[in-house]
């Protein structure tokens, strides 16, 4: 149980996730990642990270019993976790593949949405069910995967996009058997480490440099809205029935 780093094969770092039973993450579990992420692109002989997890879904989102136990200080603590995740994913020094099956929610779709490539299983799932958890965020990354007015329908609705959806519009670069994710996965990974590794750095940085969108700050934006959300009361009305309460 937790984030745990491995070298399937050289040049290629896996990180792991593992919080069950549906890898809705901790504060302390989104910092883990980040540091793992970090700390796997600060490897010289790392070319390329594959993110993966284990149990019933790749990710979702966060901890909300935790937040409902411990109030504002979970919050700031899984705002804080998940702004650092995701950037480190987006700022990770060497490209990163997402290895999804299952399930990839909330906080899941800013992994994804920052990683340089995704991999998916047949039955993966995306989406933001935010509204129904009494949160905001992560339609900066949401934005990353579907054409902008899917991702605003998306967001409104909290439905979810088949991994089949995302390949169409060309977010997810291929989809499979849930029984050869990992390989697919390594697959690509093997590829992209096959490149030379000073130039696969540089490649990363000039890519991140060219992006339209502040991905760090625009995040950090709707964090804002998810804290007047807190603040105003409405958050945790909508939280404790998901969304329900009136329907």
């Amino acid at each position: 149980m937790g984030v745990s780093t491995s070298s399937p094969e050289k040049g290629i770092s896996v990180v792991t996730v593992d919080f069950p039973p549906v890898n809705a993450l901790p504060v302390d579990g989104w910092f883990a990642l980040a540091g793992a992420v970090r700390a796997a692109g600060l490897d010289p002989e790392v070319r390329c990270v594959v993110l993966a997890a284990e149990g019933r879904g790749f990710n979702a989102g966060v901890d909300i019993k935790e937040i409902q136990a411990r109030g504002q200080s979970a919050l700031l603590g899984a705002n804080a976790g998940c702004a650092e995740a995701f950037a480190a994913v987006y700022e990770c020094e060497v490209p990163v593949v997402a290895a999804v099956r299952g399930f990839c929610l909330g906080g899941g779709i800013g992994l994804v949405g920052n990683a340089d490539a995704i991999v998916a299983s047949e039955d993966a799932t995306f989406g933001l069910p935010e509204l129904d958890r009494g949160a905001l965020g992560a339609a900066t990354h949401l934005a990353r995967l579907v054409p902008q007015h899917l991702m605003r329908a998306l967001y409104y609705t909290s439905r979810t996009a088949t991994a089949a959806e995302l390949h169409a519009h060309g977010s997810v670069w291929r989809v499979v058997p849930g029984d050869l994710l990992r390989a697919a996965a390594l697959e690509l990974a093997r590829e992209i480490a096959a490149k030379d590794g000073r130039l696969l750095r540089l490649a990363k940085a000039a890519i991140n440099g060219i992006d339209p969108v502040d991905v760090r700050r625009s995040y950090r934006f709707e964090q804002g809205f998810t804290f007047e959300a807190n603040l105003s009361g409405v958050a945790d009305r909508v939280r404790d029935t998901f969304g329900k309460e009136g329907a």
